[in-house]
């Protein structure tokens, strides 16, 4: 792959590093792995850059960096920092295991949903036998997927496979056999309408960020459950927590979040119908990480297409 360039990495803590460099050992040997904080680092030696929340500023000091890698699938804690180099390209990390994961998680959080899991979870803390708590089957349930890119297209299949009737909504037309497809604003109310379980699964865009609030929540069938794998800054917490409150929405699971890691006091954690996760959904192997990192660095030295490069004009 060429001559030695440096690969700093902000990953899983400190203690996760002798876990990536035995990984790029394998995958790309002439690559010096360093840790993100590491003092002895060259800046100008920088030429990759594989992060989760990098620190404001950091990255601009690495002159000559060819390529950052997101070490999830999403970009906004990278877009977050002020000083970030806009000529530098962010590459997501949507791996096969990435759309495996999610995939796995929709299924198993809407399962959990319709057979009211959070309910059940909340009756055991406090000692309730609630025999009445039975749900419904997936085949009387229409899952609707906001978000039908690679891994909302990943989860209407397996939703599919499982039982459910699934509907998907997106910004422009799509035809997905065996799942319901809507598109665009004029389109919205009609999808949501038909969700019992909706499926966040949107990029975080200016247009999507508020996206479920009172008004969205208020078109969904009464009753219905809530499943955000998206990003936290598509839900409006207030009025997820009124809808839950008053029986608007029966459940919701939640795995991503406004504030990462959330506060203490967040209503979220002992809330008796929500599952809150902590941004696990889709989290791939550092294995199956280090090797979509090491192609897309490859793809770089020889000057050839680099894969899921975040496109700042559509937002994601």
């Amino acid at each position: 792959m060429g001559n030695c360039e440096t690969l700093v990495v902000k990953s899983g803590g400190s203690g996760a590093l002798t876990e990536w460099r035995c990984e790029f050992d394998r995958l790309a040997p002439e690559l010096d792995v360093r840790d993100w904080d590491d003092p002895d680092v060259d800046p100008d030696a920088v030429s990759y850059a594989l992060v989760w929340q990098p620190s404001p500023g950091r990255l601009a000091a690495f002159r000559h960096l060819r390529l950052i890698i997101s070490a999830v699938a999403g970009v906004d804690h990278i877009l977050a920092d002020p000083d970030l180099p806009k000529h530098v390209p962010i590459m997501r990390m949507v791996t096969p295991e990435t759309a495996e994961r999610m995939a796995d998680f929709v299924a198993m959080a809407a399962l959990a949903l319709i057979r009211q899991l959070p309910e059940l979870m909340s009756a055991q803390r406090d000692g309730q036998w609630l025999a009445g708590l039975t749900g419904r089957i997936a085949a009387d349930t229409t899952v609707g997927i906001m978000g039908l890119g690679r891994l909302g297209l990943h989860a209407a299949l397996r939703l599919r496979a499982v039982g459910f009737r699934v509907a998907g909504w997106s910004r422009g037309r799509k035809i997905v056999q065996g799942v319901t497809t809507y598109a665009g604003p004029e389109d919205l109310p009609r999808f949501l309408a038909e969700s019992q379980v909706l499926v966040n699964l949107l990029p975080d865009t200016s247009e999507t960020a508020g996206i479920v609030n009172s008004k969205t929540i208020a078109l969904l069938p009464a009753g219905a459950s809530l499943i955000n794998v998206g990003r936290g800054s598509h839900i409006v917490e207030n009025a997820l927590l009124d809808a839950l409150d008053t029986h608007r929405l029966s459940n919701a699971i939640i795995d991503v979040h406004d504030v990462e890691p959330l506060a203490p006091s967040h209503a979220f954690w002992h809330h008796p119908r929500i599952i809150m996760t902590p941004h696990i959904a889709s989290i791939a192997s550092r294995a199956s990480r280090a090797q979509l990192a090491a192609s897309a660095i490859r793809a770089v030295r020889e000057g050839k297409p680099v894969p899921f490069l975040f496109e700042p004009t559509r937002g994601y």
